[in-house]
């Protein structure tokens, strides 16, 4: 009924078409400017706090096990989106203001990290109990089979289930419109609320996300084949 009615209706076709070819360039920019900046540096972020927080989570130290327990806990037990609106709209109720995109970055970061770390542990404990005893046999400390020899190995098995979650990151940024960050979504939103022509716009964002993860998953498709040469089939 709905797609009857445009192509039944010349007029309205053409200015759907005109609304979709003057909101691509917005959209883009807003992919250019925030949506991928958003999940670079959230992902660069987490992936240090998920390396941090892997080595406290299988430490001999307790402390650190239990806080590192904690944090993955409270991340992964409440929802993104409470998460972001706590950091944006509840800090400055005691007195702490960030900006919206930073709000977006430490949330994002946080969440990531928490789930990353999953991954990374389990890749590290995978490895062969062989492995540590070689490194050791060869006068290697801890921190140093860590780097060397355990690290390595460990990144190669946790690289594809973190490259999904990259590609899952692109579209979770569409959440940092609701604390008003100018990302692709925002600015369908923002386009929509002007013409009404919702679905046109959201469709045309969904697009725009398919085609940057779907690029993405080219790149981890190469990735991953160039990783399988060091292994033995």
């Amino acid at each position: 009924m709905y797609l009857t009615s445009i192509f039944s209706d010349p007029d309205r076709l053409e200015r759907m078409s005109e609304i979709a070819q003057s909101a691509l360039l917005p959209l883009v920019k807003g992919a250019l400017y925030y949506t991928i900046p958003l999940t670079l540096i959230s992902f660069s972020v987490g992936l240090i706090i998920a390396i941090l927080t892997a080595l406290a989570r299988i430490s001999s130290i307790k402390p650190l096990q239990i806080i590192a327990r904690i944090y993955v806990s409270i991340i992964r037990g409440t929802p993104l989106l409470v998460q972001l609106f706590i950091i944006f709209y509840g800090l400055p109720s005691v007195g702490i203001t960030i900006d919206s995109f930073m709000a977006a970055v430490i949330g994002f970061s946080l969440n990531m990290g928490a789930y990353s770390s999953e991954i990374i542990r389990a890749a590290i404990l995978s490895t062969p109990k062989g492995q540590w005893e070689a490194a050791y046999s060869m006068g290697m400390s801890y921190p140093q089979a860590l780097k060397r020899i355990i690290l390595p190995q460990a990144s190669r098995v946790s690289i594809p289930p973190l490259s999904n979650s990259f590609i899952s990151l692109v579209k979770d940024t569409s959440l940092a419109s609701l604390i008003l960050v100018a990302e692709m979504f925002r600015k369908a939103q923002e386009i929509a609320a002007t013409n009404y022509e919702f679905l046109l716009l959201y469709t045309q964002a969904a697009l725009l996300y398919w085609m940057i993860c779907f690029g993405l998953s080219l790149i981890q498709g190469q990735l991953e084949r160039r990783l399988d040469r060091y292994v033995a089939k």
